[in-house]
């Protein structure tokens, strides 16, 4: 019975992330590089400046970079480590470059996306600040239907891609290389999350500002060394990526490519759960940052997709192929779990290298568990009011406790439909509002110093 209700959600899973979906999306990312004139070139330069300047003239909860590493614990997760071996497993090495192009020109849907949620965000009477696709949909756009179904997606997907797969990835690597109980893994991460989401966004915003440059300097470091023993391999493993994105063939070390078909297929839907453009997620803790400019915020939070795809995924992903074209003996075909190959590619380095993989699971999966408990408030509030919240909160700690015992393969595929679904109206608020971001963007960018307040209005709980 199981396994009839796993393949069913295979199927609507392969049919939900059919050309239709990587063309909306994909489509989303170049037009919108091309209607704010390449915006990436401000991403990084005045975006990385901004994320670690603060505006205190701006009204928000939280500073430009707690909002910004609130984002980037959301994204910076497993699907950097365990979700681009995945890519590459079922996709073929090709899908490594479909998962960066991603990144790239997704820059401009995050800028975007994260520009209107800022721009139409609202305060509470109790002065918290609200925002994202759900707000820009009904003030924007007098689309209020759409924006409820937006705030159902997102809040069910915050179980999926926020949650349950995340602890899976530190349940399994837990287990697997040091042998503890997965359900005593499942307890413990319920634990410790229930004492920081109960604390709110300051307290989210505070455990992340913290964590993730820790987690993120402390990956990249292992990548690099892997990188150094692989040097003979480096360029090898580029060419491949690059040739197998677009056809079929087999390279070094048992990897195969399935065509431009599956490489887009699993490198795009891997990248968008990487780095989340498009899924008008990040959005949602942009809008609670401190800033009197929609633009300011937006460039902030572009960053989070240039660091998170851009830099970290594109390592792993030179990481893992080099890797396997080091060593003939990996079979590719017969590992469907990304995280078996990180662990082969880690166990590299003696001794630390599978130190320095667990605490890369266990560090992006948790900031990302509470990164998206955030996101799944806000999308509860919007469409339950603040009533819902405690509840939420109660079940999200139970699928934490549960989601070790639930098969891996299922959580994914559950979570890439919930990503599509949330997507989808996401991407036509930003499509149909690409006018005011074209105008705000150039406003702003004729005169970068200007001190352009935007009013916030007030709303009733």
């Amino acid at each position: 019975m199981f396994e009839q209700i796993a393949e069913v959600i295979k199927q609507i899973d392969t049919w939900v992330w059919g050309w239709w979906m990587i063309i909306l999306l994909f489509g989303t990312h170049i037009f919108m590089t091309i209607r704010t004139g390449f915006i990436q070139r401000y991403t990084v330069t005045k975006g990385i400046k901004l994320s670690v300047t603060k505006d205190t003239d701006g009204e928000g909860e939280v500073s430009q970079f707690g909002a910004l590493a609130t984002a980037l614990a959301a994204t910076i997760g497993t699907g950097n480590i365990v979700g681009v071996g995945t890519a590459i497993a079922l996709g073929g090495p090709g899908a490594v470059l479909w998962c960066w192009l991603t990144g790239v020109f997704g820059i401009a849907t995050k800028y975007s996306e994260s520009l209107i949620a800022v721009k139409y965000r609202v305060k509470t009477k109790d002065g918290r600040m609200q925002g994202g696709a759900m707000y820009a949909l009904e003030r924007g756009l007098n689309m209020k239907w759409l924006a409820m179904i937006f705030a159902f997606f997102a809040a069910f997907a915050s179980f999926g891609i926020g949650c349950a797969t995340q602890v899976n990835a530190i349940a399994n690597v837990a287990n697997g290389n040091y042998g503890i109980p997965k359900w005593m893994v499942g307890a413990v991460i319920a634990l410790i999350t229930a004492v920081v989401i109960f604390g709110g966004i300051k307290s989210i915003a505070r455990v992340c500002e913290r964590l993730v440059p820790l987690m993120a300097v402390f990956y990249v470091l292992g990548c690099i060394i892997i990188l150094c023993m692989n040097y003979d391999y480096i360029i090898p493993a580029i060419t491949t990526i690059c040739k197998l994105a677009f056809t079929k063939g087999a390279a070094a070390g048992g990897l195969v490519g399935g065509g431009i078909r599956l490489a887009i297929q699993y490198g795009v839907a891997r990248g968008l759960f990487s780095n989340e453009s498009g899924m008008g997620s990040a959005p949602i803790a942009a809008a609670a940052a401190q800033t009197r400019n929609p633009v300011r915020q937006a460039l902030v939070s572009s960053t989070g997709t240039f660091w998170d795809t851009v830099v970290v995924c594109l390592m792993t992903g030179l990481v893992l192929v080099s890797t396997i074209m080091k060593n003939p003996a990996i079979n590719v075909s017969q590992i469907e779990d990304g995280g078996i190959l990180s662990t082969m590619a880690f166990a590299q380095i003696p001794v630390f290298g599978p130190i320095v993989l667990t605490l890369g699971i266990v560090t992006f999966a948790y900031s990302t568990i509470l990164g998206w408990a955030y996101y799944g408030e806000r999308a509860v509030e919007y469409f339950a009011g603040r009533k819902a919240l405690i509840p939420y909160r109660v079940l999200y700690i139970v699928v934490a406790f549960i989601a070790p015992i639930v098969s891996l393969n299922v959580v994914w595929d559950i979570a890439d439909i919930l990503n599509a679904l949330m997507a989808v109206p996401n991407l036509i608020a930003v499509l149909l509002l690409s006018g005011v971001i074209v105008k705000e963007t150039k406003k702003y960018i004729n005169n970068l110093d200007a001190k352009d307040e935007t009013s916030v209005p007030v709303i009733d709980d």
